[in-house]
């Protein structure tokens, strides 16, 4: 059977309807049950486009069926997603997780589906996630990395509950068991630094605590070597990223092999996410300096 998906939209009428329009496209979406959560405005001046959202949904067709779940009050983000995604696996043993923001390969469901039934009942693996970011490395088909991802993603009921949504106890494991340098792939990425916001209020983001539950269970997650999701909400329409184009990617246009592989985090797979964050930290320091140095000029 496969797995149901579940869409969490807000208020970006356009990207939401490039994200159905995409993954309708899929030879499994007539096949797939959709589940579609729309959030209730946060302030009055956003009722008029959740409710423009609210009636698109109700237009969604091509799918084996379509359920329509509209919040009474605003949930946010985070807390729309962690419920959203119990609720889903209080009636299912599998889910498939998008945002309106995502466009998909025609390949998509057909790699989550497969790799969700794949390992299934492998305690091993506790996702799987469609994109990667553009790394210049080279590959495998297919790989494994220690943690959990947030673009375009599929877990199990038995993995969801490894979830632990309280980020001062994950933080206090990372700390004790001496995990941080490797939870922030060796310093590239500052993924300790975004837990502690989190405990502070200053983010709220579910991912932070998705990645850091599954990675002090030693949990795996797959990844594509070739994209099946582009992230089309970094231009600065949402609530939680800035503008960037950092994160672009062509989509794959082959299927991904998921035959023969060795469930053990990827050594190449790692370093090319290392050697993308230390190359991200390069652009935004150079664009720190040049926006300094043209200050300085403007000044003189």
């Amino acid at each position: 059977m496969l797995a149901p998906i579940s869409l969490f939209c807000y208020t970006r009428l356009d990207h939401l309807r490039m994200t159905v329009d995409s993954l309708v496209k899929s030879s499994l979406a007539k096949d797939s049950d959709l589940v579609v959560y729309v959030d209730a405005a946060k302030t009055p001046d956003l009722m008029d486009s959740v409710a423009h959202v609210s009636a698109y949904t109700e237009t969604i067709s091509g799918f084996k069926s379509v359920s329509i779940r509209k919040r009474n009050v605003n949930y946010g983000l985070s807390k729309s997603i962690i419920q959203g995604v119990a609720e889903v696996l209080r009636e299912r043993e599998k889910i498939i997780v998008l945002e309106d923001d995502l466009v998909l390969s025609p390949f998509f469901l057909e790699y989550m589906n497969e790799a969700l039934e794949r390992y299934s009942n492998d305690n091993r693996v506790v996702s799987i996630h469609g994109y990667i970011y553009p790394t210049t490395h080279q590959l495998p088909e297919a790989f494994f990395l220690r943690g959990a991802d947030c673009w375009g993603w599929g877990t199990w009921k038995r993995a969801w509950d490894c979830f632990n949504p309280n980020g001062e106890a994950l933080l206090e494991q990372l700390k004790r068991r001496n995990l941080t340098k490797l939870f922030d792939f060796d310093g590239t990425y500052p993924y300790t630094k975004m837990l502690e916001d989190q405990i502070l209020g200053r983010n709220d983001s579910w991912a932070i605590r998705w990645y850091a539950s599954a990675f002090l269970a030693n949990g795996l997650t797959l990844y594509p070597g070739r994209n099946l999701v582009r992230n089309i909400g970094t231009d600065n329409s949402g609530t939680h990223c800035e503008a960037t184009n950092q994160y672009d990617v062509d989509l794959s246009s082959k299927r991904i092999q998921q035959n023969d592989l060795e469930v053990i985090e990827s050594k190449s797979g790692r370093e090319a996410f290392k050697a993308f964050f230390q190359s991200n930290k390069r652009t935004v320091l150079e664009r720190l300096i040049n926006k300094f140095k043209s200050l300085f000029r403007h000044w003189l």
